[in-house]
């Protein structure tokens, strides 16, 4: 029950903020002041009821659609880089045209990474953590040999994650998505932490993430075109709110306008053209500026408590894919939570990341509800105790 009280109260304070962040955009190039909340609260509601209904389901029967999950989620990467992107996204090829619905691949993706990987990983937890013997053909010729190479269980099941998460990162940079790379590398790499690898790998992970740092700072030409100016915006800081940075400085100046308490719901400057589409990736500097500091700790303590509840139902389920897919997809929520206020607050470069429960998008909230009902379904049905 406090882990379903979480997400309906964010989902809910997120509703509000999409319509106080948008109707003033809304009004001027939609010619209503509803339009987002309408089609928002049109998929919350659906969300809502898909969220329920996953929670009455047995969590085990998510393991059947583990890889045809991941299958159908490399076939929606490759279709999205074929097709003619949507009218004003002509060099960001990241969604689908479904009638009215625009369905974004990467999203499917990040649900069939956990998905896949919680399953295979609590097929194989004891060969995972333990000094198990790889039985594949390749490998026997290295472990009968007594003074040669072992090649263990455990090194099999890694390289197949690193290529199944290389691939679907590979992909979606393809997209011009790099936020979205970055998630999905690092939902992986939390995938492999919770599976029981021990620190080598991530240190090896650590260098190559260090390396990738350093060449984007000092070489960001190696980015894709629209993301060399954001680098060179966050690493160059100019408050002329007309330059590149506008978006950056404007939602800073909302951030700075709030205050402690807030301007008020609704009473938002910043939001009158100036941050640009508030109610999407920016849409927590206009909750900053209405709802001031004391608001923006509350929501990040929501996102904490859920983050921390899911964690616990995880670790409370009887069994490794109910343990492993509880906390990843809580972990997914928190993430990308912390990675969008990083961007809002300027501590990262502006990536296009989305806030979850709050971000306009659909499809988005509709698959982040379904995940969540997954959540409340493993808490119902693996539980020790009441959680």
């Amino acid at each position: 029950m406090p882990f379903l009280l979480i997400v309906l109260a964010l989902l809910t304070i997120g509703l509000i903020m999409v319509f106080s962040s948008s109707y003033t955009y809304c009004y001027y190039n939609k010619g209503d002041s509803l339009h987002y909340l309408k089609r928002q609260l049109a998929f919350a509601v659906v969300g809502v009821i898909v969220m329920l209904l996953a929670s009455r389901l047995n969590y085990k029967i998510f393991k059947v659609f583990a890889k045809p999950v991941l299958s159908v989620s490399f076939i929606l990467l490759v279709v999205v880089l074929l097709v003619e992107p949507p009218a004003g996204y002509e060099n960001f090829h990241r969604w689908l045209s479904v009638g009215p619905i625009n369905l974004q691949p990467s999203e499917v993706a990040k649900f069939a990474i956990i998905l896949f990987f919680a399953h295979h990983m609590s097929e194989h937890y004891r060969a995972i953590n333990s000094d198990q013997l790889s039985n594949a053909s390749f490998a026997q010729g290295f472990n009968q040999n007594p003074g040669g190479i072992k090649i263990y269980e455990r090194h099999v099941c890694l390289a197949l994650y690193i290529a199944i998460l290389g691939a679907t990162c590979f992909l979606v940079y393809l997209e011009n998505h790099v936020s979205g790379t970055l998630l999905i590398a690092a939902l992986g790499v939390m995938m492999l932490w919770l599976a029981g690898y021990d620190y080598k790998a991530f240190v090896i992970f650590g260098i190559i993430g260090i390396v990738l740092v350093l060449l984007v700072v000092t070489k960001p030409d190696i980015l894709p075109e629209h993301a060399q100016p954001r680098i060179s915006a966050w690493l160059n800081k100019d408050f002329d709110p007309r330059g590149a940075r506008w978006q950056t400085n404007n939602a800073l100046y909302a951030i700075g306008s709030g205050g402690i308490f807030g301007v008020g719901l609704g009473n938002s400057q910043q939001k009158q053209l100036y941050v640009s589409e508030p109610q999407n990736d920016f849409i927590f500097s206009i909750l900053c500026e209405e709802l001031g500091l004391i608001g923006a700790f509350a929501i990040i303590g929501l996102f904490i408590a859920l983050v921390y509840r899911g964690f616990l139902i995880g670790i409370r389920s009887r069994d490794k894919f109910a343990a492993l897919l509880a906390m990843g997809l809580s972990f997914q929520v928190g993430l990308q939570a912390a990675l969008n206020i990083c961007v809002v607050t300027d501590i990262l470069p502006n990536t296009g990341i989305s806030l979850p429960f709050f971000s306009y998008g659909g499809t988005a909230l509709l698959m982040l509800l379904g995940e969540m009902g997954i959540v409340l379904a493993i808490s119902r049905n693996a539980k020790i105790k009441k959680v």
